[in-house]
């Protein structure tokens, strides 16, 4: 199973930026694998954050649009999205203070226990530097070959 990574979202949902055929085909490509996908309840916040936030490049989105987007990645898409469980907050606590996480590297490891617990084998991000985390492998499909 396939997780995307927040970037990947918004490049994705940003038709004005360099990445976003790329990032378009990646989510089309996660999309059609039988292993299914999904995307963190993490990133979607951090999505909606970002995309609407109103000093966001071009214009930012509206909540309709942005909403819409996400709807039709679940709806048409397939995507599952993927909660932390009972007991999450501590696996999170736990994985931060073990993996000595400081500032806001603890946002890519929520994302990525997330994925994780939701069954993602890999996570597919255009962040060189977002978390390695053992059992979930990071996959860079805009990286050029």
């Amino acid at each position: 199973m396939i997780a995307i990574d927040t970037n990947l979202l918004i490049y994705a949902h940003r038709a004005g930026v360099p990445e976003h055929r790329a990032a378009r085909g990646a989510i089309e490509t996660a999309a059609a694998k039988p292993s299914g996908w999904g995307i963190a309840l993490a990133s979607v916040a951090e999505f909606w954050s970002v995309v609407t936030h109103p000093s966001a490049a071009g214009r930012p989105s509206t909540g309709a649009e942005a909403a819409a987007f996400l709807t039709s990645l679940v709806d048409q898409g397939g995507a599952a999205i993927w909660r932390g469980g009972a007991g999450f907050e501590d696996r999170l606590i736990r994985a931060a203070a073990d993996l000595r996480l400081k500032g806001p590297r603890v946002f890519d490891l929520q994302i990525a226990l997330m994925a994780r617990e939701g069954g993602a084998r890999e996570i597919w991000t255009h962040d060189a530097s977002f978390i390695a985390l053992p059992g979930l492998k990071r996959v860079f499909p805009l990286a050029h070959p």
